[in-house]
């Protein structure tokens, strides 16, 4: 059960630096938002390449 609260910690911090990496960068928050909820923490690196 811990595991499970670990995993979903994780996702909720991938979502929250996706969105505002991309809001920094000038990309679309919402749509990298949505890439770091389905993908976690593999998101990040993408979307400090993405191009806005």
């Amino acid at each position: 059960m811990p595991f499970m609260y670990l995993l979903l910690a994780v996702n909720l911090v991938s979502i929250v630096i996706c969105h505002f990496i991309a809001k920094s960068r000038g990309a679309k928050p919402v749509y990298w938002g949505v890439m770091g909820a389905i993908f976690g923490p593999l998101a990040i690196p993408f979307v400090m390449r993405a191009n806005p």
